[in-house]
Formats: C-alpha cells, structure tokens, sequence
C-alpha cells in the first residue's frame, strides 16, 4: 500500500445516479465520491454497470437522474472535451491508439488540450508554435522516461505486444496531465509480469504525480493490493463500499462477487 501521500478533501461526488437506455437500467440510484490522491476503485461481475459509470464521470452518458459534482461544481452537461479541459483523462478496455503512429506521436496526441497557439502556426511551425512544440515534446519525453519505454519511443504502435500498448496508452492519458485518471480494465489481457508493471506504474503515477486514480479491474488480489477505498456494483446497483479490508467482508459482497471468484 502507498503510505506517502496525504489523500485529501473530496474531488468528485456522485449522487443519486440513474442512466437507463430504452427501458433497460444500467445504473440506479448510485452515490459515491473520490477523494483527491487515493486510488478509488469500481468493482463488479460482468454487467455490474462499472464502464457506464466511468462514462458518466467523463461526459460520454448523460445520467437521467442524479448530481455530479467535481471540484466544489454542481454539472449535469459535462461531455468529453469539458472533461477532458477540466483535467479528467480516461483510457479504454479496448486500446484506442493510433496503430501506424509511433510511441512519441501518439503520447504527442495526449497534449493537444494543452496548446495554445492558433492552427495556421502550428501548421507554419512558425514562432510561439516552435516554443510550444519543443516544451510539449519536452514533457512527452519526461513521460516515456517514466514508463521506461525510450527504446520503443520510434516504434509504430503496431508492431509493439499488448502490454506495452497499454502502457503507450497509459502514457497519452498522463501527457494531458490530468487531475482525475480514468483507468478501464488497464491490465486486462496481460500476462502476470505485464499486470506487475502495470500496478507499479499506477502506484508511481498516483504518488509523484499526485494523480487521482478511479479504477476498473477484475483481478482481485490487485484491487485489494493497490486500493484506498472500493466501490462494488451489481446490477447496475450499489452492493458495497469502503476499504479493500471491509468490502472483502462485506455478505453482500461475497455473494454476488468474490463468492463466485473464489
């Protein structure tokens, strides 16, 4: 467990959240909230409701029903770009990366909230648009030095293992320097050495970026491992919430999810 950091005041709180689709219910009535620094993670059998919800956090479901708030600011009409603006990054069960681009590009996409010069000097590369390149390529470069993929930084994503796509991926999420990380299942797929990496760049990330982190996972020994606080799904409702130690404690719990795992 990471024990340097100091997890402070609320950052996102959920209340009441309700989305449905036609007449179907993906979420009900769900409240919760995320503290800044702790690695909060969402957790649940297949069809609990965990990437609806994510999808809630950045803007990409509109709930029916419920109040988001995040940083002290009540919104019902968040969508991805004032997500994304106002520090929330999010990555995919499923990769979404640019396959022919290399490392360094795709990483390089991950900054284009942060430019400031108009298009026509990007275009030119001309002036303020120079400048601004060299300190965008600057911090991809910090970024690849993190994740201690240098060697591959020329590489077409393409051609790289799935593990190490991931954490391509991982990296485009931190070049937009979020405050909240949405991760999405980040070690699914991966072999035990790939989940190893991975926790590891997740602990790091959380404690020298002081990066909030809202996690997907199905492996359970990593939750339990890494997690400040857990929030189980069923159904579409909420069955448990607390510590890695009082979830797994938790009847209903053990019932719906660790029940049928163990």
């Amino acid at each position: 467990m990471n024990s340097t950091r100091k997890i402070g005041d609320v950052i996102l709180d959920l209340k009441n959240i309700s989305l449905s689709f036609g007449g179907v219910k993906a979420l009900t009535d769900i409240s919760f909230d995320v503290r800044e620094h702790e690695i909060r993670s969402i957790i649940g059998p297949n069809g609990a409701g965990k990437s609806s919800m994510l999808n809630v956090i950045n803007g990409v479901y509109r709930p029916q029903q419920g109040v988001i708030t995040y940083r002290g600011q009540q919104r019902r009409d968040m969508n991805t770009y004032a997500a994304a603006k106002s520090g929330i990054a999010r990555t995919f069960q499923n990769i979404a990366l640019f396959k022919g681009m290399s490392v360094l590009d795709n990483i390089m996409t991950g900054r284009n909230l942060k430019m400031q010069t108009n298009f026509l000097l990007q275009a030119l590369y001309w002036g303020p648009a120079q400048k601004e390149e060299i300190e965008h390529r600057r911090k991809v470069e910090e970024i690849i030095d993190f994740l201690e993929i240098q060697h591959i930084r020329k590489t077409p994503v393409s051609r790289l293992p799935y593990g190490l796509q991931k954490r391509v991926e991982l990296g485009r999420a931190l070049a937009a320097e979020p405050s909240i990380l949405l991760l999405d299942e980040p070690m699914a797929g991966m072999n035990v050495e790939e989940k190893q990496d991975m926790c590891r760049f997740i602990l790091d990330v959380n404690d020298q970026f002081g990066t909030t982190i809202v996690l997907i996972e199905h492996d359970m020994g990593v939750v339990m491992d890494i997690s400040d606080r857990v929030v189980v799904l069923d159904y579409g409702k909420k069955i448990g919430d607390g510590t890695p130690e009082e979830v797994r404690k938790n009847e209903d719990v053990i019932a719906a999810y660790l029940g049928t795992a163990h």
